[in-house]
């Protein structure tokens, strides 16, 4: 199955494990930054651990999610879908000490936007920030900018809809047994609501994906792809059966354990412990992060 090379260069990966060393990583890097002096314990009851900080993304990946769900005009699916990948790419390598998620939902959302050409004001995105009007612009573009550079200025997101278009086409041609396959696309439509809250486009191909979602859309209406893979999508190819039929049953399992968890709320102290330990230079409403826009704004003059 096909993967862009960029692809999987820069946002494919070999298993979860790596993910999540990737995320230990920046936890670890953050708390060694600004622990210097601390006792172990008190390391311990300041900082959030990488497990926390999962908790406290999670919650605001369901605030972006909510925000594009809620904003008018009605964002199209690709500037939703692109926004929740943006996030995920930026806190792959950063903690939510460092760059609370508060000020990156809206960053991510905007540039999504831009990317998929869908033309709205930006003040309709500094609504939700207060203070200076023209200061505030100039921090939320700046954010804007740091947000292309930490995904690596890689804006484009592939998404699975054009191996979904093909593996329709070729089960209407090919595999007759599955009655009307147009009747699996809202299915298709709620597996590729649900797989974006997980780490699934950061292991898996598109096509992967796309054929993860036609099976989970032909289990949910009784019907079997089973025949289609054995007999003639992976025919006389065992080996890469057994690799598309793992992959589709990890897809359905991330859906039962990572997807729903978005509607579990964040525990009030973690926000609470955020507050404290998060990286005040970075917090456009702290006197540190005034101070140092102070300093460059000096250094342009």
């Amino acid at each position: 199955m096909s993967r862009t090379k960029l692809e999987v260069k820069l946002w494919i990966f070999k298993s979860t494990k790596e993910l999540n060393e990737r995320r230990e990583a920046a936890n670890l890097k953050f708390i060694k930054e600004y622990s210097k002096g601390m006792s172990e314990d008190s390391i311990k009851e300041f900082f959030l651990t990488t497990e926390e900080e999962r908790d406290v993304f999670k919650r605001y990946e369901s605030i972006l999610h909510n925000f594009c769900l809620k904003f008018q005009p009605p964002m199209p699916k690709n500037v939703v879908r692109n926004s929740l990948q943006y996030f995920k790419r930026f806190y792959l390598n950063n903690s939510v000490m460092d760059y609370h998620p508060k000020y990156i939902v809206f960053s991510c959302a905007y540039l999504a936007s831009k990317v998929e050409k869908f033309n709205v004001d930006i003040s309709q995105f500094l609504a939700h920030m207060i203070g200076d009007r023209e200061k505030a612009i100039e921090i939320f573009l700046n954010r804007v900018l740091f947000l292309m550079r930490q995904i690596t200025f890689d804006l484009f997101v592939l998404h699975p809809y054009q191996f979904i278009e093909r593996f329709l086409i070729d089960i209407k041609t090919r595999y007759t047994k599955i009655s009307d396959p147009e009747r699996l696309r809202p299915e298709i439509e709620e597996f590729l609501d649900k797989i974006q809250f997980t780490d699934a486009y950061f292991l898996y191909s598109r096509s992967e994906i796309a054929l993860a979602a036609v099976a989970y859309g032909t289990t949910k209406l009784e019907e079997s792809i089973d025949g289609y893979l054995n007999g003639i999508l992976f025919k006389n190819e065992p080996e890469k059966l057994v690799c598309a039929v793992t992959a589709i049953k990890t897809m359905v399992l991330m859906l039962k354990y990572e997807a729903l968890q978005i509607f579990t709320p964040v525990r009030a102290n973690l926000e609470e412990k955020l507050d404290k330990c998060q990286n005040k230079k970075n917090n456009p409403s702290s006197a540190a992060c005034k101070r140092k826009l102070e300093e460059q704004d000096e250094v342009k003059t």
